[in-house]
């Protein structure tokens, strides 16, 4: 039997020691590192590290955590310990635009992403049979301006329900509640078309279009209560030309965005992007 695969993160004041003390902690706890990263924020004197370790002598996740807790302590951290065999629960959110969709369903479906997705929710219909089709369970659930509390009553009772890790927006056009924001604080992953903040609102290409572009691109953040303002994840870009149609334009960014936002949910799903206040730390 292999041996159970763990990671560890945390974040803490930068001081002399913290790499020492988890060394020497998962030496006396049987455990081998496999993969180790680190940084150092020298405008905040924070300290970041995320290690991947296999427990040679099969120490359960409990215990691990139970005897991590001194160090903790001693070092103020921030700091988990996790199973990977445990995968993350993701709720998809998305609208009537499927490629985001359609392309997490697929690396799902071939085990590209750690995550498992008990449920997809959508304000319309449009994509209820690409769901099913993929054996998952789809809920419709509309949103007026005059409901939106109870959505967020909605949500939040599916995130305690469906025991959710995590929530991905693949081009959900509503604007989340603060309630769900809150409760959800760096779990919410948004798509975001182009470098923030740029063409913001609707028909972003056709904005890009009529500006005369030579790059667009896709954003992926973690979701805040401030609108398109949350710790930025992953950005990526294509270059194109005056000879480009808003069509192309459209084809490329649609490819962009399912890249970006595949990219920002693996991370999140292997525990590689840890919070810096309005920043992220990626170890990918």
């Amino acid at each position: 039997m292999a041996a159970p695969q763990f990671v560890l993160t945390l974040s803490c004041p930068d001081r002399r020691g913290i790499v020492a003390g988890v060394s020497h902690f998962l030496l006396e706890n049987g455990c081998n590192i496999t993969e180790s990263a680190q940084f150092g924020d020298p405008s905040k004197q924070r300290f970041f590290l995320r290690t991947a370790f296999q427990s040679e002598e099969y120490r359960p996740l409990q215990d691990l955590r139970r005897a991590f807790k001194p160090l903790v302590a001693e070092f103020q951290m921030q700091a988990g310990i996790f199973d990977c065999a445990v995968r993350t629960r993701a709720l998809i959110l998305v609208s009537r635009l499927g490629h985001c969709l359609a392309d997490l369903l697929y690396r799902h479906r071939i085990g590209a992403i750690g995550i498992e997705i008990p449920l997809i929710v959508s304000n319309h219909t449009d994509l209820s049979d690409v769901v099913t089709a993929h054996g998952i369970p789809f809920r419709h659930m509309p949103v007026s301006a005059s409901d939106r509390m109870d959505q967020a009553d909605a949500l939040l009772s599916l995130v305690r329900a469906e025991r959710i890790d995590l929530i991905i927006l693949a081009r959900y056009m509503q604007i989340l509640p603060p309630p769900v924001c809150a409760a959800m604080r760096g779990r919410i992953i948004n798509i975001h078309h182009s470098f923030l903040p740029s063409f913001r609102g609707a028909r972003p290409y056709h904005q890009a279009h009529i500006r005369g572009v030579k790059l667009i691109g896709a954003t992926a953040h973690y979701v805040t209560d401030e609108l398109d303002e949350g710790p930025i994840i992953e950005q990526a870009v294509a270059r194109v030309s005056h000879a480009s149609a808003i069509s192309d334009l459209v084809a490329t960014g649609r490819d962009i965005e399912s890249l970006v936002l595949a990219r920002a949910v693996k991370w999140h799903a292997e525990h590689r992007i840890l919070l810096d206040d309005n920043r992220t730390i990626v170890f990918n």
